[in-house]
């Protein structure tokens, strides 16, 4: 049976208020929320907090003669070590060759981890930025001077 009365449906959820940002938004860069780094021939911790951490940037290779040279990510728990991200460029070619790799990924840190970067030689770098994007419990962080209305 058909009625003539219209029943209001109000959404009452935070994705109806606005008060949610998407994610694509909530991950980006913002001038207080990003710390850089460049590593050239070391190994450098780049994030010693807990949470989840958004971690891109590029590595790149200005070859000489011979011998194989890389850059990579790796995560530590103090005991052992684990790879999370690697480049390699083989040297054959000779000098004035060169390659370049960019990257992009999410980690989860828990207290005693650590994130190194490593580059193997002088004519290798790797440099990018990190960024907090969720606490240890998963409460995101937005960035830096955003407040959603």
């Amino acid at each position: 049976m058909a009625q003539n009365v219209i029943v209001p449906i109000i959404d009452l959820t935070s994705a109806a208020e606005g008060s949610t940002v998407p994610q694509n938004l909530q991950t980006a860069i913002a001038f207080g929320s990003a710390d850089a780094y460049s590593v050239r021939n070391t190994t450098s911790t780049i994030i010693s907090g807990t949470g989840f951490f958004r971690i891109f940037g590029s590595a790149c290779s200005a070859t000489v003669s011979g011998g194989t040279v890389g850059a990579n990510i790796s995560v530590t728990d103090g005991l052992s070590t684990k790879k999370i991200q690697s480049f390699e460029w083989n040297n054959s070619g000779g000098a004035g060759t060169g390659a370049g790799y960019l990257y992009d990924f999410i980690v989860f840190l828990r207290s005693g981890d650590s994130v190194t970067a490593n580059s193997s030689d002088s004519a290798c770098l790797i440099s990018g930025s990190t960024r907090q994007i969720a606490d240890v419990n998963g409460t995101l962080v937005n960035p830096v001077g955003f407040n959603p209305q």
